[in-house]
């Protein structure tokens, strides 16, 4: 499953992937210009991931504590 959102993320040019000929295998990934736009968006995602987790932290303090 990785694999394949792997590749399908490097087909549409959000990653680039290095193999390096080595043992153990090693395979980098890194984002490319184009993925790199999408920083603002992933970062939005966070602050709203961070929001919730409080949130929620915050609403099971109520519950045990009644």
């Amino acid at each position: 499953m990785l694999a394949l959102q792997l590749k399908e993320l490097e087909s549409d040019g959000v990653i680039e992937k290095t193999i390096y000929p080595v043992m153990p295998p090693r395979t980098d990934y890194k984002l490319t210009a184009f993925g790199k736009t999408l920083i603002p968006v992933i970062k939005s995602m966070e602050e709203w991931g961070n929001y919730y987790n409080q949130r929620k932290i915050a609403k099971d303090n109520m519950t045990t504590s009644n």
